[in-house]
């Protein structure tokens, strides 16, 4: 991944977005083209620290031809993205760019076992059902034996060990803080949930660059 300095997050930065997200897409290289499917995943870690991402896939899926435990794989990771127009900057001569959070995992991926799959979906599962909590999750549990181990038999179970961690978080930090609080301001004024995202990242980011607009919303309700 190109990541100039200014975006390119800390591997702990980098970690916790992977981790928050939890979908991306997996790529690997099958001789002839690159063979990519988007897929759910979790993150643990190995006893020496090791980042591992675990996911499955369909058995019929080419990959699964293609873990053979070696051969590093990329798993891609994005997050909020929106496009900026230069009109939006207070400085002249800027450029259209797009603003984005993505983080690259590279590694070899193995087949896991029939055991180490059943604990594998129950923790996919609970990962993402406790997204919506209120509600009682959803268990395995809930499915008829003959059922689960059907759907299971159609599945295969991976996991990642993570050999190299790549982020870029362009959120035009090197910008000065007025183009940067006006750029943030058109984008929350966007219909696009993307670009209300990017923005609300900004605030928090560079809240500095936002002092201006508190001391001019105090004086006009004052």
């Amino acid at each position: 991944m190109y990541t100039p300095p200014v975006f390119k997050p800390d591997r702990a930065a980098s970690l916790a977005f992977v981790d928050a997200r939890g979908f991306g897409i997996a790529c690997a290289w099958d001789g002839h083209k690159p063979i990519a499917s988007g897929l759910p995943f979790y993150l643990t870690y190995a006893d020496d620290g090791t980042p591992q991402a675990a996911f499955h896939v369909a058995r019929h899926n080419p990959l699964v031809k293609l873990a053979d435990g070696t051969t590093p794989w990329l798993l891609s990771v994005n997050g909020a993205d929106a496009y900026v127009s230069p009109d939006w900057y207070v400085s002249p001569d800027q450029v259209p760019t797009w603003l984005y959070q993505a983080v690259h995992l590279t590694g070899p991926v193995r087949l896991l076992s029939e055991a180490e799959l059943a604990v594998q979906i129950d923790t996919l599962s609970a990962k993402f059902e406790e997204w919506l909590a209120p509600k009682p999750p959803w268990t395995s549990a809930k499915m008829t034996s003959g059922r689960l181990d059907a759907m299971k038999k159609a599945i295969v179970g991976m996991v990642m060990t993570v050999e190299e961690v790549e982020g870029s978080f362009k959120l035009n930090q090197h910008k000065s803080e007025t183009d940067y609080a006006a750029v943030a301001g058109q984008l929350e004024a966007q219909p696009d949930s993307g670009a209300r995202q990017i923005a609300n990242l900004m605030r928090n980011m560079r809240p500095q660059a936002f002092a201006t607009d508190t001391t001019l919303l105090e004086r006009t309700t004052s």
